[in-house]
């Protein structure tokens, strides 16, 4: 899916502002994708830091060993450096103080919109699930097994956020490459009626498009071979396009209600009611491309943007264009009906529906239960983030 950046520190210091990522004094508050950054006092978050810091500590460790897969914008909240230091601190700690060392190394800030065009105040963002999808496929295609997965085309050029390419629309996220320039992607449509040409390489097949189609929803998965096989499917690129939620769409045209609209119901729905599923799938322009791979350690999930394999309910998809991955979030809220009143998490992923300061997609693990839990996840939640202290390396 979709990078430590020292220009950002240098460009702050050099105009004397404070960084939006350190837990220095400001004249003015943070302020973050028009979000403002109240500083909290820890003892004033209820749970906190939540009854299993070292799960957390272990997420976190994870991240800060792994160089991020793609550089992020240098605007990103998060000071390299003094996430670097908490990083290096980590190492050394103890399981047993991993509740310590999150109160002491960080300086938490509760994510607030203010008030605007007639809007209250909102200390609340949006959370959500997902998670990595169990799927059977085969080698070959055969009556069984007939959507097939694309490895990434060659002529696929991935933009970063910002970067443009001369005569494409700024809203799209990829171009392909010709002989005299840049194009726009084909859309999905287009993808499945053939505009790949001998571009279009599969990987391996899977049973149905609805398949496929969660499969490039969740962005990996894995797979278990007709041959006995199990194979990782990792994101490998997308046509840049826009993504639409078919669950929107369904609910929009009143197929199924929103209340109870989980995973296994609409790909139910979709697949007893067949016109209407390629016509609504084919409503989401965007297309994902993978690759495949080992899998490693059964226990953990693919890897997200942040380039590490992803922990069950402590790694969380943020806004990559506003925060630097490794940053942790205390999650206000019974998240999925736990006891807990909250949940510290790492932010290492990122996903095209995934926009804003105060919106978040919490990684759940792999297979059928947690894709129902996934699917049950949409909660109102207060969003705490977790600034590194200039000095978090210091005992």
């Amino acid at each position: 899916m979709n990078r430590f950046s020292r220009p950002a520190a240098s460009l702050l210091a050099a105009l004397a502002l404070p960084s939006p990522g350190s837990a220095a004094p400001a004249a003015e508050p943070f302020r973050v994708g028009g979000a403002v950054l109240e500083p909290v006092d820890p003892a004033s978050l209820p749970g906190f830091p939540g009854p299993d810091a070292a799960a957390t500590l272990a997420a976190f460790r994870r991240t800060c060993r792994t160089p991020p897969a793609t550089p992020q914008p240098a605007t990103v909240a998060g000071a390299p450096e003094a996430l670097r230091a908490a990083c290096t601190r980590a190492e050394s700690v103890p399981d047993a103080e991993a509740a310590r060392f999150f109160a002491e190394a960080f300086t938490p800030y509760r994510i607030v919109r203010p008030p605007a065009g007639g809007k209250p105040e909102t200390r609340t963002g949006f959370l959500t699930g997902y998670f990595e999808p169990e799927l059977v496929g085969a080698a070959s295609p055969s009556p069984q097994f007939t959507a097939a997965v694309l490895a990434r085309p060659d002529d696929l050029v991935s933009l970063e956020p910002g970067e443009t390419r001369p005569g494409l629309d700024p809203a799209l996220r990829a171009a392909r490459r010709t002989g005299d320039g840049f194009e726009a992607y084909p859309d999905r449509a287009a993808i499945e009626d053939g505009a790949l040409g001998t571009r279009a390489r599969p990987l391996l097949y899977l049973r149905d498009a609805v398949d496929l189609f969660v499969l490039q929803v969740q962005g990996s998965g894995r797979v278990r071979l007709t041959d006995g096989r199990a194979v990782r499917v990792l994101y490998d690129g997308r046509n840049g396009r826009p993504y639409t939620s078919i669950g929107k769409l369904i609910v929009a045209e009143g197929h199924l209600p929103l209340d109870g609209l989980t995973l296994a119901r609409w790909t139910s729905w979709l697949r007893a009611n067949p016109h209407h599923a390629a016509r609504l799938m084919r409503a989401n322009a965007s297309y994902i491309f993978f690759r495949l791979a080992e899998i490693d350690d059964p226990s953990l999930g693919p890897p997200g943007g942040a380039g590490v394999p992803l922990s069950p309910g402590r790694n969380l998809a943020v806004d990559a264009t506003l925060w630097r991955y490794g940053l942790p979030f205390w999650l206000e809220g019974r998240i999925a009906g736990a006891a807990e009143p909250g949940r510290l998490v790492v932010a290492a992923d990122t996903g095209s529906a995934i926009v804003g300061p105060a919106r978040g997609d919490l990684y759940l693990g792999t297979g059928a239960e947690a894709g129902i839990a996934a699917g049950n996840l949409r909660d109102a939640v207060g969003f705490v983030v977790l600034l590194p202290k200039s000095g978090a390396s210091a005992p």
